[in-house]
């Protein structure tokens, strides 16, 4: 018997398995498919790689604005599918992950099939892999949520690009929230006709409201049919040239046709084949492992990270909850995954990112002055043509910390992290106005914000708010 058996290599398997080595338990980690799991071979890295080239492909199409003469670009899927596979295969080449599990001990088993439960204590993979453990750690990830509707067989997902020979003419993409956003914007830059459909009233239904709406705006602008209340999905039906969505609203029968439907309505716990029950490890509500906040799931010795749990499904918080649930695990500790700074964020086009309370849950709490600032009204936008967005900041009127913030724009991602940095050092926003950041960059519309807010919070002509107004 090891001391931990960690099921699953991806970002929380994987620092699970080395926080628990790390500790002195004698570690096993096994996995299903490649390591790595879906971030490396079919999540973030290899979308993230599309969206970069969708964002060549719109740079490319903005050179004659500053005179740089060239022919308009056009797109070589299998090229590109050949770098997104030259890609994944460096990011496993330079990963320190695995060194360090193999220095630290810890045995993998790597392709090992479908992994289940013999007894609480017992697990096997379907090519003939048989372990027991004391501790067990859970962190097999997640999968893409099936339509319950007749044809939903002709459906795709965002996995489904990396068999596509070229970027289909037209698509439907069925649910608008960050995975459908992401997919919807990379193929319209790629050419295709996008159409993207949205059950509730606004796209980025988890976002605060003034992002959805700009970012459904710029969608719209670019050509993408954004369908929100669009009503419920009857049927899919084959055609000639692709596939037919049968949906109803009002009463009224409608219908949408494209080359290829992407459906984007959440992502599952892959939990099908671990035979949780014979463990005795219980499912919640929604078919999540259920966990407490020290992610110690229904059975004491059994823990559970990142997909699986249903909590923050984030490449970030995942390891996090990798590492809580360990260090819990092998030392009997009650480290709590809990945090309320956990930056999110997009590479549509335009970007989107949050960290912290959007301003209608922050006005239901606290008192708040918002504070926002365009990227039109700041250079670096302005020098590289991208002055479409926002930041917008909701600070505590009491304590001057940042509750929430919210961007939409160029590198919105990146910026957003540093309002995530201040958000967890408690810095307040007088302090956070008086950093000089470089000049011109995207970040000084967070710089702003953050300035303007300073400003209307302490209103006294001091040394230190004469610099904050000349800055805002």
């Amino acid at each position: 018997m090891v001391d931990v058996i960690v099921i699953g290599a991806g970002p929380a398997g994987v620092m699970a398995a080395i926080r628990a080595a790390e500790l002195g338990a004698a570690t096993t980690l096994i996995t299903r498919d490649k390591f790595g799991g879906m971030a490396a071979n079919d999540g973030p890295v290899p979308v993230r790689t599309l969206a970069h080239t969708a964002r060549l492909m719109r740079e490319a199409r903005q050179l004659d604005r500053y005179g740089v003469a060239v022919n308009d670009p056009h797109l070589d899927y299998p090229r590109l599918l050949a770098r997104v596979r030259e890609v994944i295969e460096q990011v496993h080449s330079l990963t320190p992950f695995r060194a360090d599990l193999e220095r630290l001990g810890v045995t993998i088993y790597e392709d090992a099939g479908n992994v289940h439960f013999v007894d609480s204590h017992t697990v096997e993979g379907d090519r003939g892999i048989r372990l027991e453990g004391d501790k067990i750690i859970l962190c097999a990830g997640g999968c893409s949520r099936k339509l319950p509707v007749p044809g939903n067989e002709l459906t795709a997902t965002h996995s489904d690009a990396w068999s596509l020979t070229s970027a289909p003419p037209s698509m439907l993409v069925i649910g608008a929230g960050a995975t459908g956003a992401q997919v919807a914007s990379i193929f319209n830059a790629f050419g295709s006709q996008v159409h993207l459909y949205e059950a509730g009233p606004r796209i980025l239904p988890t976002e605060d409201a003034d992002v959805s709406a700009v970012v459904a705006k710029a969608f719209r602008d670019s050509g993408i049919g954004v369908h929100e209340s669009f009503g419920a999905i009857d049927s899919f039906q084959k055609t000639a040239s692709g596939v037919r969505m049968l949906f109803s609203k009002n009463g009224k029968r409608l219908s949408e046709e494209a080359t290829v439907a992407i459906v984007a309505i959440g992502w599952a716990a892959d939990t099908g084949g671990l035979n949780l029950a014979v463990a005795g490890v219980n499912l919640d509500s929604r078919g999540y492992v259920t966990v407490d906040s020290h992610l110690q799931t229904t059975v004491p010795h059994i823990f559970a990270a990142g997909d699986i749990t249903g909590r923050l499904m984030l490449v970030p918080q995942a390891v996090r909850d990798g590492y809580v649930a360990a260090t819990n695990a092998v030392n009997e500790v009650r480290l709590s995954a809990d945090s309320s700074v956990n930056p999110i964020g997009s590479f549509t086009d335009p970007e989107y990112a949050q960290v912290g309370l959007t301003e209608a849950k922050a006005r239901a709490t606290h008192d708040v002055l918002v504070s926002k600032v365009f990227f039109e009204a700041t250079f670096r936008p302005i020098i590289d043509g991208r002055t479409t967005g926002f930041c917008k900041l909701i600070v505590d009127r009491t304590s001057g910390t940042i509750l929430g913030c919210h961007m939409v724009g160029e590198r919105a991602v990146e910026i957003a992290q540093m309002a995530a940095i201040a958000m967890a050092g408690g810095m307040r926003v007088d302090e956070l106005a008086r950093i000089p950041l470089s000049f011109p960059t995207y970040a000084d519309v967070l710089f702003r914000a953050v300035s303007r807010a300073a400003v209307e919070l302490q209103p006294a002509r001091t040394e230190q708010q004469d610099f904050v107004r000349f800055a805002a």
